[in-house]
């Protein structure tokens, strides 16, 4: 059962941080619509932030669905 604790803290963290970036573009888009085509770094030319949302609301979405069907739905035991 060691495997299935790990698996679900990997997949709740992939949907946090992935939901959290989806966020941060979606708040940058409102305010500075215009950097959307822009590369998201100076270090590389790909992704661009526009993409970098696309990518993290995904990731999010599809973490969220693992972690719901591998959750113990068993009430915790103290």
């Amino acid at each position: 059962m060691k495997w299935r604790r790990l698996a679900q803290s990997v997949s709740l963290a992939f949907t946090l941080y992935g939901f959290f970036g989806w966020v941060y573009i979606v708040i940058n888009s409102e305010v500075h619509m215009q950097t959307l085509a822009m590369q998201l770094t100076h270090f590389a030319s790909w992704p661009h932030e526009d993409t970098f949302g696309e990518v993290c609301f995904l990731v999010s979405f599809i973490s969220f669905i693992i972690y719901m069907n591998i959750r113990d739905k068993r009430p915790s035991e103290k």
